[in-house]
């Protein structure tokens, strides 16, 4: 099953609602993702450029990013960015397939 790493900020209107009343946020992605139909395999609070990170298990890429609008269009995320991931073992079957369609290209 495909995995995607997302990251993103919380705007301040959910900083303000968090401080008002503290809610897992962990849960409430998990349900989100899961309404989408994917896993959420990890759930992290960050420091740095993001305050948050995930890795999300979903067969059709454009299931997560309906999922993505949802929670973009509720004001509370911003920033969000999402990169596909690859195990090593995934990373190996493209080299060989590299190998296999290289004679294919010419070099300008």
């Amino acid at each position: 099953m495909p995995r995607y790493i997302i990251s993103g900020n919380y705007t301040s209107s959910a900083m303000k609602g968090m401080l008002a009343n503290p809610s897992d946020r962990e849960a409430a992605t998990r349900a989100l993702v899961e309404a989408a139909g994917g896993t959420l395999e990890t759930f992290y609070l960050t420091t740095g450029d993001n305050d948050f990170s995930m890795k999300v298990a979903i067969d059709d890429a454009t299931d997560l990013i309906a999922a993505l609008i949802v929670a973009g269009a509720s004001g509370a995320a911003s920033s969000l960015k999402t990169v596909r991931a690859f195990t090593s073992d995934e990373f190996t079957q493209m080299q060989k397939k590299a190998g296999e369609i290289a004679k294919a290209y010419k070099a300008p």
